[in-house]
């Protein structure tokens, strides 16, 4: 099977497919849709696609698909296709717009987030021994140990803020086994803090529930066609 394919660039010359070969293993995954990983020009470097059409041949001498990404569906990408020729832009951009937040610019994914956490590497007891006995004499490290014992997992940089030291008093206390550093993976999730109102939960005015009913009739019955929406500015044609 052969994938037609649109580059994911801004330039006007690649605003067209691209034949690419499916590859066995994927043949029943890949849709209308698909956000693929493809080798694209002289070097074969990987660049990010779009599957916009499926077929079983192609007439070209052509390359196979290295990755699935992840995958949009066939209302979409007919959108965008209108999107472009209404607006006369790229199918790549109009597709874009569709992909969840974070994950839009191809050089820039949203990505889990890295911290260092600090927890005591002794037990506090011990350190407080060495406290006592002048092992430890500096009261910057007194300082930064104590913020650490009652907030354990706290980062370097709150450390700093919190205790009034340096990251250097941090770091030689990892040296001399009192702390320990690890680090953690923090999940980030574009759309956590966004607050997105059900449907059901949106009070319509009248104007607004006329035009709603006679578009959902049109949905109902199949007839799909355009619709267009007269109100100024803030009137909540959305």
């Amino acid at each position: 099977m052969i994938a037609e394919v649109i580059i994911n660039r801004t330039a006007k010359k690649l605003n067209q497919t691209f034949d690419y070969k499916i590859p066995k293993q994927l043949e029943e995954i890949i849709v209308i849709g698909s956000k693929v990983l493809v080798p694209f020009g002289k070097g074969g470097k990987l660049e990010e696609a779009f599957v916009i059409g499926i077929k079983e041949k192609s007439n070209f001498d052509v390359k196979e698909i290295a990755k699935l990404e992840d995958n949009l569906n066939n209302k979409q990408i007919e959108l965008a296709r209108w999107m472009a020729k209404r607006y006369f832009c790229n199918v790549s951009d109009c597709i874009k717009l569709m992909l969840t937040p974070g994950t839009r610019n191809k050089n820039k994914k949203i990505q889990d987030k890295k911290i260092q956490a600090v927890y005591l590497k002794k037990d506090i007891e011990e350190i407080k021994f060495d406290i006592e006995t002048g092992k430890i004499k500096s009261e910057k490290q007194k300082r930064a140990i104590e913020i650490v014992n009652k907030n354990e997992g706290i980062t370097i940089p709150e450390i700093e803020m919190l205790a009034d030291v340096s990251r250097a008093i941090v770091k030689t206390l990892a040296k001399n086994g009192y702390l320990e550093i690890v680090e953690k993976q923090i999940e980030r999730n574009p759309l956590k803090n966004k607050q997105i109102e059900r449907a059901s939960s949106l009070k319509l005015t009248e104007e607004q529930k006329d035009a709603f009913k006679k578009v959902q009739k049109e949905i109902e019955e199949e007839n799909y066609k355009k619709f267009l929406l007269y109100g100024v500015t803030g009137s909540r044609k959305n």
